[in-house]
């Protein structure tokens, strides 16, 4: 009579959860959950370092823009004032020379007026002054002062400019001694010479 051995549930070898017998489970789930892991890895390493790079590029476009304004455009900014001021002084003082003149003291008045003229237009009014301007205001005794009410710069270069320039020109004469009043403006282009504006055109309007 043969006896048969039962199994005992203890000595059978149970497979870890998970795991084939052959181990085929276990390497398929650390396959697919390596890659899932360093790809959640990768993702949060990215984004914080966009993050640390968007904080970067933000302060040294801020620190950039600083130099700028520090280095380069406040002292363009003050440059530009400055030629600013002084091509509106110019024109408003070559201006008046030009229009303001007595017949009691006309070479000083032209002398005084052509040190603010430059090129063709000083050429112009070296000519006028003397063939038109002196017999004119030797026979009629006239007198001519002129006033600026105003004055803006049209544009500005580093070596020319344009200010629009308006006027009171006040003229007296032996027949009409009471001064009578004209209002008018001329546009006035300026030259750089020798680091002095001077007036290279002037143009009624």
């Amino acid at each position: 009579m043969s006896v048969e051995q039962e199994s005992s549930p203890d000595s059978m070898e149970t497979p870890p959860i998970g795991e084939a017998e052959d181990g085929s489970a276990g390497e398929g789930s650390v396959r697919a959950s390596g890659p899932s892991a360093i790809r959640r890895l990768t993702r949060r390493c990215l984004a914080r370092w966009r993050a640390i790079f968007a904080t970067a590029l933000v302060a040294a476009t801020i620190a950039v823009a600083a130099g700028l304004y520090f280095f380069q455009y406040r002292p363009a900014q003050r440059i530009g004032d400055a030629a600013t001021h002084q091509a509106v002084q110019a024109a408003s003082e070559g201006a008046v020379a030009v229009l303001s003149y007595s017949y009691t003291n006309l070479d000083s008045d032209f002398a005084k007026a052509k040190s603010h003229l430059t090129g063709e237009f000083l050429a112009y009014y070296r000519k006028f002054s003397q063939d038109f301007i002196a017999p004119a205001a030797r026979k009629g005794h006239l007198t001519a002062t002129a006033k600026v009410l105003r004055a803006a710069v049209s544009e500005v270069h580093p070596d020319s400019a344009v200010v629009l320039v308006f006027i009171n020109q006040n003229t007296a004469s032996k027949e009409k001694p009471e001064p009578l009043t004209t209002a008018s403006s001329v546009l006035v282009t300026l030259t750089k010479v020798n680091q002095s504006w001077l007036i290279a055109k002037l143009d009624p309007l």
